[in-house]
């Protein structure tokens, strides 16, 4: 298949990996910033290829991942409000909240929908007008323009029993928050190609340039990683520190205009807390004030009798479980460094999303590693 078996050449990819180990001079530390990339490293064993010298770390590219369980639990309570249907992408619906998960929300009697598009729970709403339909909104700049055209479609259309609970986080101010961290082993950014199919990658050469970090928007295939690693090691040999696009065959430097314009016209940037990590500024998305009317948090509190958002500061004062995804998240562990990892955490009961995402890494480590010495269960 054009695009995709090129990219999966093992010849090609062993080239790459030799033409690293004769470049490279000393160690160096690099963060892929998507769980796409995370999961195709650990499967084809591209970090094994790869010379002692340099170490890749995961960040956090995983939007199911980072949501945090605040939001988790406030869309646990939607489910479960008479005359109420939640809709959500299937990731979500076992990431555990402060005390189950949507799928246990739905066992006991909650109304729980997994659906492909929040254009998908806009037209359900359309055909139960008897019933609140909430769309849980996950995901980074990816999947925020098909949550802003619901959004949009909802409010032309006057549909009165949509709404959503944003989720929408952004990349580049967490890949600043990551560089800035006093602790931070971060050399040189593989940054997500999806989402510079989307935003361009423009707003990335103000933070390589304020941290001198070599930035490579990189696709998701073995040689594509490769090839982002290659163009990345290069600028630290060199001392340089720019942003190169080797993800060229699908991302444009401006981005996907008519995207963005639609995430301008319905959202607004925002502070944002993700799991295990502090907030961020302007690092999520909220509804503008046009379209506030139509967020979960204001369009339904009247239904259970308080602000659905109440739940916020309950949550985010319970403490963790033994899980350390934010660690894992941050770059600062590696999956089986958890000490539950692959025992009393497991894709069937995970103690975190990480382990539950197909773009998690621990279940990228748990699906792929179990078999090598280091990455026992």
């Amino acid at each position: 298949m054009k695009f995709v078996d090129e990219y999966r050449d093992a010849e090609t990819a062993q080239g790459y990996a030799r033409e690293i180990t004769g470049l490279v001079t000393r160690p160096w530390t690099i963060m892929e910033i998507c769980g796409g990339q995370t999961h195709a490293i650990v499967k084809y064993g591209i970090d094994q290829l790869l010379p002692d010298e340099i170490t890749l770390i995961h960040g956090p590219g995983c939007p199911v991942c980072v949501t945090p369980v605040a939001l988790i639990d406030d869309a646990i309570s939607l489910s479960l409000t008479p005359n109420t249907i939640l809709c959500s992408f299937g990731d979500m619906l076992r990431v555990p909240g402060s005390d189950c998960d949507l799928l246990s929300a739905k066992a006991q009697g909650g109304s729980v929908r997994m659906v492909y598009s929040p254009l998908d729970a806009l037209k359900l709403a359309q055909k139960n007008p008897e019933q609140q339909v909430v769309f849980f909104a996950v995901g980074f700049e990816t999947t925020a323009p098909t949550t802003a055209m619901a959004v949009y479609q909802a409010h032309q259309q006057k549909v009165d029993n949509f709404s959503v609970l944003v989720a929408h986080v952004l990349v580049p101010p967490a890949m600043a928050a990551i560089l800035a961290a006093p602790d931070c082993r971060v050399q040189g950014f593989l940054a997500a190609g999806h989402v510079c199919t989307v935003m361009g990658y423009g707003e990335y050469d103000e933070i390589a340039a304020q941290y001198h970090t070599p930035i490579v928007v990189t696709g998701f295939e073995p040689v594509d990683i490769l090839q982002g690693i290659y163009h990345c090691i290069q600028q630290l040999e060199a001392g340089t520190a720019t942003v190169e696009n080797q993800y060229a065959r699908a991302v444009q430097p401006q981005g996907n205009l008519t995207a963005q314009r639609l995430m301008m016209e319905v959202f607004e940037g925002c502070d944002r807390k993700w799991r295990g990590m502090d907030s961020m500024p302007k690092s999520g998305l909220k509804l503008r004030s046009e379209y506030a009317y139509l967020d979960a948090h204001h369009h339904l509190s009247r239904e259970v009798g308080q602000p659905l958002n109440s739940s916020l500061s309950a949550s985010a004062s319970r403490p963790e479980t033994e899980c350390i995804s934010g660690q894992i998240l941050q770059g600062t562990q590696k999956p089986p460094d958890c000490p539950a990892f692959g025992t009393r955490c497991i894709p069937e009961h995970p103690l975190g999303a990480p382990m539950v995402s197909s773009e998690g890494a621990c279940a990228a480590y748990y699906r792929y590693r179990q078999s090598m010495p280091y990455y026992k269960v």
